[in-house]
């Protein structure tokens, strides 16, 4: 009974001492557990301090450039607006009744083309009115000649008197002027009937008819009673673009033509107002000999090829006149220049990356590219992107880039 005993106690007591070695062993791993989890927390702490410092720390960053460096010549820019060099209202020259429209509205007419017709039967009888009085006057002119002759024949032979040879010239010469007269109302005649068709004065495009056939149309060859408004028709090819130059614009352009020994032979480029380069010419061939009192400005005209018919009068267009020699020029985007108020500012970066606004004198476009007149040097770093990045005297990181000029004959 002792040694069961005894076996008995021992046996609990191993199975104690297993079960205090197996807890020691859990709370061991929990602990380890708890450590690798603070310091995992205590690194993440750390990386995401580091990325914010990171970010606090960190320039931004702005693309700069050299301003670009072309040779072009000094230009004026003005707004001009298109014209027809040939307009003209169609009114007829006779009256009567409209009989028939010979066009669409909108359509491009060539000289010549029938455009109105109208009923010509009252001035067809009125000619044949003017036959008729023709054919009398002649029998009474024929009658008058042989009763000038017997008259005369009668004084030969002193059966006649002076007086009835001069009453018979008289007659003649009435006769006469009666078939003159027979005669203009003929031609009075035809040309109301040839004027009862109404044709295109030249090429162009014609606009909507006022008129409608059956329409009781008033006529006047002199315009001397009101008459009847048909349609508009203006020429197209060639088309006036007019502009109006200031006072001193136009004492820089007096200076440079001065020295030009031909009239007016200048040359100027425009662009339509969805256009963004200067694609098309014209030749300067007017300006006015007044300036406007009331706004110091002159008025200029400048005539332009239009074969394509894209151009349209009342159409606004872009005008550039070069107005001195080709010098060497500054060009920067002109989504690098910044309006402020009255003035242009440029943002650029110093050597140790400062951002220091410049302000600009800023000319036209020319290759797509805004011309600084002064206020800029050539070594200066323009930013010409990222500039909402830019705030005067703020540090940024400066990255080159590159300026482009538009390609040849598209400036």
């Amino acid at each position: 009974m002792n040694d069961a005993g005894s076996r008995l106690e021992a046996g609990k007591q191993n199975r104690q001492a297993g079960k205090r070695s197996l807890a020691r062993l859990w709370i061991g791993a929990g602990m380890a557990i708890g450590a690798l989890g603070v310091a995992w927390l205590a690194l993440s702490f750390r990386q995401t301090d580091a990325a914010a410092h990171a970010n606090q720390t960190a320039l931004p960053q702005v693309v700069v450039s050299k301003p670009l460096v072309r040779e072009l010549d000094a230009r004026l820019g003005f707004l001009g607006q298109f014209s027809a060099v040939e307009q003209v209202e169609l009114r007829a020259q006779v009256g009567g009744t409209l009989a028939g429209i010979d066009f669409k509205d909108g359509d491009i007419v060539h000289k010549g083309d029938l455009l109105f017709t109208i009923d010509a039967r009252p001035y067809d009888i009125r000619l044949a009115q003017a036959n008729a009085q023709l054919e009398s006057a002649t029998a009474r002119l024929v009658l008058a000649d042989r009763e000038l002759a017997r008259a005369q024949a009668l004084k030969r032979d002193d059966f006649g008197t002076a007086q009835n040879v001069d009453q018979r010239t008289a007659d003649l010469r009435a006769a006469q002027a009666s078939v003159d007269d027979a005669k203009a109302q003929i031609r009075d005649a035809q040309f109301d009937i040839e004027h009862c068709r109404i044709s295109a004065p030249f090429t162009g495009p014609i606009g909507r008819h006022l008129v409608s056939v059956g329409n009781l149309i008033a006529g006047s060859r002199a315009a001397t009673s009101p008459t009847t408004l048909l349609a508009t028709l203006v020429s197209l090819d060639p088309i006036h673009l007019d502009f109006d130059m200031s006072e001193s614009d136009y004492l820089a352009f007096s200076r440079e033509h001065a020295k030009l020994k031909d009239s007016l032979a200048d040359t100027v480029e425009l662009a339509l107002s969805d256009e963004t380069q200067f694609q098309r010419q014209g030749k300067l061939d007017f300006v006015d000999n007044v300036l406007d009192r009331s706004s110091g400005t002159i008025h200029a005209r400048a005539t332009v090829p239009n074969p394509d018919l894209l151009l349209t009068p009342g159409e606004f267009a872009r005008v550039g006149l070069a107005v001195g020699a080709p010098a060497s020029t500054l060009l920067v985007p002109d989504s690098a220049v910044l309006p402020d108020q009255s003035r242009h500012l440029v943002m650029t970066v110093s050597p140790d990356g400062t951002v220091v606004p410049k302000q600009v004198e800023v000319g036209d476009i020319r290759g797509g590219l805004r011309v600084i007149r002064s206020g800029l040097a050539p070594n200066d770093r323009v930013i010409i992107d990222e500039l909402p990045y830019a705030t005067p005297g703020s540090k940024v990181e400066a990255q080159d880039g590159a300026i482009r000029y538009a390609a040849a004959g598209q400036d």
